[in-house]
């Protein structure tokens, strides 16, 4: 390996798990990469984009992760990807915590080093598993015109929230714990990993819930008109594995009608009838009402909750009127 190869940095996501199962991925890139864009113009959003989309994935590479006392390896996908699970020794208090993943040689010798935190939630909390794009993020995924649009003329600061999701998310986020301890958030998106710091700044800036972002795997420059398309069965398994992480865990499922949350929340519901208490569908594609009604309909557990709403204040009234927060 070159000294020019060395010049790589370690992507760490936000991980989650409990004491027997942990879980974090990451990503290892050639060079340094850009920092999330704050310019409104747009040629500056263009060239921010670009960069992103232009990543180098370091392929069939060495990565170690430190836990306490304990080292794991594995090596880095063709795209980079790289994903360690496993158990602690050491028994692990609820909350965040830091994780270290170093890229290495042969000779064990440490090249870089990424840092990220994992999240161990309470047994006895809510989990609320949220979708991004039209959800919370005001996208526009169902017109690529417009989506596209937004994409190049918009920052992560001047991105809109859709009016009182930061409300409603705050008060999920407070539902029968402690403000110490607040209740873990999964956002599942279609978006790609090229995204993730901008995604970090905007959830940031907007002042919502910290959470574990589960997104879709990276693009190439090319690929940058088809961003946010993929495959129904990719969001499904990640969202199964929640569920498959947190046995004794009871969700909250919080999507919209522009794509397939309803179909994919009306699988995960039958698939796990006794731990999903709610599912809230923001409706943007008014032509689509019906269907994702006929969806909900279809939800074997008649006494899971459902709510299609047109504006975030209907659906902090039904969370109220379900006893879900005060």
């Amino acid at each position: 390996m070159t000294k020019k190869s060395y010049q790589a940095t370690v992507k760490v996501y936000h991980g989650y798990g409990h004491q027997d199962n942990l879980v974090v991925y990451g990503h290892v890139l050639a060079g340094k990469q850009p920092k999330a864009s704050t310019s409104n113009g747009v040629l500056s959003n263009i060239k921010h984009l670009i960069k992103i989309f232009s990543v180098k994935p370091v392929a069939g590479v060495l990565v170690r992760l430190r836990w306490g006392t304990q080292f794991f390896y594995t090596t880095t996908a063709k795209d980079g990807f790289f994903k360690f699970e496993w158990k602690s020794t050491n028994k692990i208090s609820a909350g965040w915590h830091e994780i270290m993943v170093d890229l290495i040689n042969a000779e064990d010798t440490i090249l870089t080093t990424g840092f990220g935190k994992i999240f161990v939630p309470e047994a006895t909390q809510y989990g609320f598993i949220s979708d991004i794009d039209d959800t919370v993020l005001v996208s526009h995924s169902a017109s690529t015109g417009k989506k596209l649009r937004v994409m190049f003329t918009k920052n992560p600061l001047s991105r809109k929230t859709f009016a009182d999701v930061v409300k409603f998310y705050k008060l999920l986020s407070l539902a029968h714990t402690e403000p110490s301890l607040l209740n873990p958030f999964f956002y599942v998106s279609s978006s790609e990993w090229n995204l993730y710091d901008d995604l970090n700044v905007f959830f940031k800036h907007n002042q919502l819930p910290k959470g574990v972002f589960l997104l879709n795997e990276i693009k190439r420059w090319y690929q940058l008109l088809k961003t946010g398309k993929t495959k129904h069965q990719g969001k499904l398994i990640r969202v199964v594995r929640i569920f498959e992480a947190f046995p004794k865990q009871r969700f909250v499922l919080l999507g919209d009608n522009s794509q397939k949350d309803p179909a994919i929340y009306a699988i995960i519901a039958n698939k796990y009838p006794e731990r999903v208490l709610a599912i809230y569908i923001r409706n943007v594609s008014p032509k689509k009402v019906g269907v994702t009604s006929s969806l909900m309909k279809s939800i074997e557990n008649k006494a899971i909750y459902t709510c299609q709403f047109d504006h975030t204040d209907e659906a902090i009234l039904h969370a109220k009127s379900i006893g879900l927060i005060v």
